[in-house]
């Protein structure tokens, strides 16, 4: 039998029996399908907004610019209400994020889930069945509600069900679905490409496929420990870790539970227990990691990897075949990083992708500024060497910032602000996503190339981050972030001194 070897803050070894147990497995990939709603909902988007039919119904002046033959190809898809669409669905996310994450702490993270499919499913059915541009905009709203209740709920929900020595490799599952839900929408998008006049209806229709997916899983799979002793299910709550864990001897880790939830009941206000000092290091991190992920530039080449390759003078159908070959290699990444997370850490993968994405984008800017230029079409070599490029900026992403982005802000904050804290890094991300979705075409269309250096040089900061101020959590259980990691990082255990605090260096509210 596995068991968790720990040590505690008084440098006793201890034992947390657990095995990766196939309840854990099925419970990790059901959840995880919030993860295919969401990448199904990016890939589609950029793919729709490649196709005419789509773009002669709701959006005719753009139609119009694509072609003109002697339009701007940095300008073509510049648009604030086609961009509009696409950010949208990440305004109804901000607001769904925050009520999210008082719903995973009231009624668990099980029946967040719940709600986030059906938000997930209208959404899917008022875009297929859209007739004008408010009905669209009201469908991306409901997806992106949808999204905001999912990625609150799905990542605390892995993280809490996973035994500690498995937590990176399992929560990774969430960003593999998300990455395989792109590759899924650019094969239908590529299909459906091609059956005039409503092809784009059958895209946009296609989400509620996962989200129906995880609607009928979610009522199968058990609530977290956590959130039933959270709640006052205190037996249930022991019964599910035993099941879970598939040991009996579960008395070390019940009781590290409940002695986490005791202290996180005297928090009256966990949003304001973020903002005080011994609060900081974790929410800093964890809204940094959140941000830095969009400054990439995954999102420019995401969202809008379609538009950029018809931008270089690739046609409809070529440009989402491209988008199909590129968006292979994520699902492939991803899988390489649930494999190694758990074994090399997650600064490592930071690191190193930070540089790969540094260069594979500086090439992209360079080969735009010199070979693309504002009427002419670039050499098909050059074009098919961007193509390259992106797949080994997309790898990058794949096995680092985009897995990680998620996983390290669900896994270092103390149960009293557990739901809270993470809730305000993905809204930071969902925020900075619906910066990015909303201005890229404009400021392609005025910087050029120098969109992409603007992103590299982001990518020096996140390297930088990494390296001095992201701590290493591999193998931590959840519940002993602060004493094994804050309080012994060099810059983060300055946070932690000289204060009245209790567990976890949080200043209690008495009521």
């Amino acid at each position: 039998m596995p068991e968790l070897t720990l040590v505690d803050g008084s440098g006793v070894r201890r034992d947390l029996p657990a095995k990766l147990t196939w309840q854990v497995i099925v419970c990790t990939v059901i959840a995880a399908c919030g993860g295919l709603m969401f990448g199904y909902d990016i890939g589609i988007s950029g793919g729709v907004t490649g196709m005419d039919m789509f773009l002669e119904k709701f959006f005719p002046e753009v139609y119009v610019k694509k072609h003109q033959a002697k339009a701007n190809n940095y300008c073509k898809f510049n648009s604030q209400l086609l961009q509009l669409f696409t950010s949208s669905l990440y305004l109804a996310a901000i607001v769904a994020c925050f009520i999210g994450s008082i719903c995973c702490k009231k009624r668990g993270r099980k029946p967040t889930m719940q709600i986030a499919s059906v938000f997930f499913l209208v959404g899917a059915i008022l875009n297929a069945a859209a007739l004008n541009i408010g009905m669209l905009i009201a469908g991306r709203l409901c997806l992106g509600a949808g999204i905001g209740f999912g990625n609150q709920a799905v990542p605390l929900f892995i993280s809490e069900i996973a035994p500690a020595r498995y937590r990176g490799g399992l929560n990774l599952c969430f960003q593999l679905l998300i990455t395989i839900g792109i590759l899924t929408a650019n094969v239908i998008n590529y299909a459906t490409s091609k059956l005039h006049p409503y092809g784009w209806r059958i895209s946009l229709g296609g989400a509620a496929c996962p989200a129906l997916l995880l609607l009928l899983g979610s009522l199968m799979i058990v609530e977290t420990p956590t959130s039933l002793i959270e709640r006052g299910k205190n037996e249930e709550g022991l019964y599910t870790l035993k099941k879970i864990r598939g040991v009996d001897n579960v008395d070390k880790e019940y009781e590290e539970i409940s002695q986490a939830v005791e202290f996180s009941r005297q928090i009256r206000h966990p949003f304001k227990n973020l903002w005080k000092q011994s609060g900081r290091p974790q929410l800093v991190c964890g809204a940094l990691i959140q941000i830095f992920q969009q400054f990439t530039g995954i999102s420019v080449v995401m969202l809008y990897a379609p538009v950029l390759f018809q931008t270089m003078g690739l046609g409809e159908n070529a440009s989402l075949m491209s988008a199909i070959m590129t968006n292979t290699v994520k699902p492939i990444g991803t899988a390489f990083a649930i494999v190694v997370v758990d074994r090399f850490g997650r600064r490592a993968l930071l690191i190193e992708a930070a540089i790969q994405m540094f260069i594979s984008l500086g090439a992209i800017g360079v080969i735009l500024a010199v070979h693309l230029h504002s009427t002419n079409v670039v050499a098909k070599h050059y074009a098919v060497l961007v193509i390259v490029l992106v797949c080994v900026f997309l790898a990058g992403f794949a096995w680092s910032w985009g897995p990680l982005g998620w996983l390290i802000p669900s896994e270092i904050f103390p149960i009293e602000t557990r739901s809270a804290g993470f809730s305000v890094a993905v809204i930071m991300n969902f925020v900075f996503t619906f910066l990015v979705a909303q201005t890229f075409l404009t400021m392609l269309c005025h910087m050029r190339a120098g969109t992409f250096f603007l992103y590299c040089a982001m990518l020096v900061v996140m390297c930088l981050f990494a390296i001095y101020f992201l701590p290493e959590t591999k193998g931590i259980p959840i519940d002993e972030m602060v004493e094994r990691v804050w309080k012994q990082h060099w810059f983060w255990k300055r946070y932690y001194k000289d204060q009245d605090t209790g567990r976890g260096g949080l200043e209690i509210q008495h009521a």
